[in-house]
């Protein structure tokens, strides 16, 4: 299996490759603000870069639970100059970018981002497959329901069975994406931690992972310092959610999810590293 994107490919067999996340925001819910920026977020996804990240996810737009949606301008005026001056600083660096609109992606990838990664789904925007299509960008395919401002509302929260729910979904929007012209080997899924759901479908979307090989496309889940962890931890500050990310890392490297989407990358790294040698018995 590969992931197909502008300008590269990325074998996905064999090991769990790390996104970086990079948010270009004043109000995310961990990191909000400290890389609003453009130099301070360069400086980040570089040093992100050195302790091991494979792929860096630059978002210009919160979607925490409630966040308030950007316009076009306002996104791209805070992604395209990172994103720019990354390309720039690292010229064979894997980039993403984290949006829900056509209109940003397509700025994104014309400066230099490989992947988008949708978090709707191609659900707020279907143009993001046309631009995929268009551009041979990777695309990420997330499950998610509502928007950030209505996603954790209750009716976003009621499911008869959230995996098998999730998995049609995520085959539903795959087929939508291959009919706007977007090769299958293009397309990752994410089964949307934290998104539309409460504590307990999140440990039961990780428990059923492997459910989710059955899409045979890669797959990229996104759990970190998030507040299902919190929950289980009782740990109210997102930067006291570290080893419980790292709990969670463990666990999809055992289960080989090709993608993971964390803030710590040293610490997940080093997790990533001991479980691939545990596993294969090789150091």
């Amino acid at each position: 299996m590969i992931l197909k994107m502008k300008g590269k490919v990325l074998p996905c067999e064999g090991r769990s490759y790390i996104m970086g996340i990079l948010n270009v925001t004043p109000d995310s819910f961990s990191d909000g603000g400290i890389y609003f920026d453009p130099n301070a977020a360069v400086k980040h996804a570089l040093e992100m870069i050195d302790d091991g990240a494979d792929i860096i996810d630059i978002g210009g737009e919160s979607t925490r639970p409630g966040a308030d949606e950007l316009t076009c301008s306002e996104e791209i005026s805070r992604v395209v100059p990172v994103i720019t001056q990354l390309r720039s600083a690292s010229p064979d660096c894997i980039i993403s970018i984290d949006t829900r609109k056509g209109e940003v992606a397509r700025a994104a990838v014309e400066a230099g981002a490989n992947i988008i990664n949708d978090i709707s789904g191609l659900q707020f925007c279907k143009d993001i497959a046309q631009v995929a299509a268009d551009t041979g960008a990777g695309l990420i395919i997330m499950h998610m329901r509502g928007t950030p401002e209505t996603m954790q509302n209750q009716n976003n929260l009621s499911y008869t069975n959230v995996v098998s729910e999730i998995l049609t979904f995520l085959e539903d929007a795959i087929r939508l994406a291959v009919a706007a012209g977007v090769s299958r080997n293009q397309i990752a899924v994410d089964p949307g931690i934290g998104f539309s759901k409460d504590c307990d479908q999140n440990i039961a979307i990780l428990n059923q992972i492997n459910e989710f090989k059955a899409l045979k496309v890669p797959l990229l889940v996104g759990h970190s310092r998030k507040s299902f962890i919190g929950q289980i931890l009782e740990e109210n500050d997102p930067a006291d959610r570290v080893w419980g990310t790292a709990g969670v890392t463990a666990w999809l490297a055992f289960n080989h999810v090709e993608m993971i989407r964390v803030h710590d990358i040293k610490e997940m790294k080093q997790v990533l590293i001991l479980a691939e040698a545990c596993s294969s018995g090789q150091q």
